[in-house]
């Protein structure tokens, strides 16, 4: 297991290159709809029952979650195939929570389950830390929001 903390903050994480843009737009913020400027994207966005919404379409924190967890464990392929291990099988799933912060607004917090049922807990550990590291998703929340990812 390990958790944003143990990661080194000052390491510049910014990119040096952009390599490609995605281009959303929201309409009527979290009452409304989102779009992607090539159209793969179109959906209604509501408020969740838990803060007073009908829950009638997706949310900002579930597409968050989504984008997370697919960008974690993206890295996390990429970091095992690099140290030649096939991780076929594994998955990420992200939890993305939200609620007031002390400065009078909202903030998130995300928990990430890893799961990779065909490597020993040591292995897996060090792959998880070193996706960590590489997942640009944790390299732009890191210092900013609790992240804890938990290997299952």
């Amino acid at each position: 297991m390990s958790e944003d903390t143990a990661v080194d903050t000052s390491v510049d994480t910014r990119p040096t290159k952009i390599m490609y843009v995605a281009e959303a737009t929201a309409h009527g913020g979290r009452d409304g709809y989102v779009t992607s400027q090539d159209g793969q994207i179109e959906l209604k966005v509501a408020m969740p029952p838990q803060m007073g919404g009908d829950g009638n379409g997706t949310n900002p924190e579930q597409l968050f979650a989504a984008g997370y967890s697919a960008c974690f464990h993206n890295a996390l392929v990429l970091v095992g195939r690099r140290f030649g291990f096939d991780l076929v099988g594994s998955t990420v799933a992200a939890k993305v929570g939200i609620g007031p912060n002390a400065q009078r607004g909202y903030g998130l917090a995300v928990a990430l389950s890893v799961s990779l049922p065909v490597l020993d807990q040591d292995v897996a550990t060090k792959l998880v830390d070193a996706a960590h590291e590489v997942c640009p998703y944790s390299n732009a929340t890191r210092g900013n929001i609790d992240v804890t990812v938990l290997l299952g």
